[in-house]
């Protein structure tokens, strides 16, 4: 399966694998070999880690949590003790060993390393400049959270590619509609 990397942070492109939260709730980790591509397609290690479905549960329940700590930091509401107590064990734990050889550097980890890895990313996004820019994407069935960083804080959508393209296409229709005779 190919992911979708727009965010500019791990835990902003990891966050929509489960897309459309709310409307149809497509959940893009249905395997455990999906966590194990995505780990792969995000950077985050270069050999797919091993993931069985105990992994895959600890890898969703992480999502989930770090979902609702970067929906109260938009919303400006408080963090469930839970969620953060999760984001917080899983951030302490190891990370992916960097080695350099002739070739490069290299990345390698087990399924703990990719989950400190996104856990910690989040907790930076907590301590960054960026959590003043997060922002949700003005798509009603998108529940992607991006960073706007453009001129004016004026993006509403999470990318062009996808979510800006379907809202011009469809102000375009609109706008053919009424000028039409």
């Amino acid at each position: 399966m190919g992911f979708e990397f727009i965010a500019d942070r791990p835990v902003l492109d990891f966050l929509p694998t489960l897309a459309e939260r709310g409307h149809t709730d497509v959940e893009q980790l249905t395997a455990p070999q999906d966590f194990a591509d995505w780990a792969v397609q995000a950077g985050i290690v270069e050999q797919p880690p091993h993931v069985d479905d105990a992994a895959l549960r600890q890898a969703k329940d992480l999502r989930e949590a770090m979902f609702r700590l970067v929906r109260a930091l938009i919303d400006g509401t408080d963090a469930a003790p839970a969620d953060r107590e999760l984001v917080n064990d899983a951030a302490a734990g190891p990370l992916p060993e960097l080695r350099l050889d002739a070739d490069g550097v290299h990345r390698t980890g087990d399924t703990d390393a990719v989950l400190t890895v996104l856990a910690r990313d989040c907790l930076e996004l907590h301590a960054s400049d960026d959590r003043h820019a997060l922002r949700w994407c003005a798509d009603e069935h998108c529940t992607r959270a991006f960073v706007d960083r453009s001129r004016g804080s004026r993006r509403r959508w999470c990318g062009m590619r996808g979510c800006g393209d379907r809202a011009k296409a469809a102000a375009y229709r609109r706008r053919r509609r009424t000028s039409a005779p």
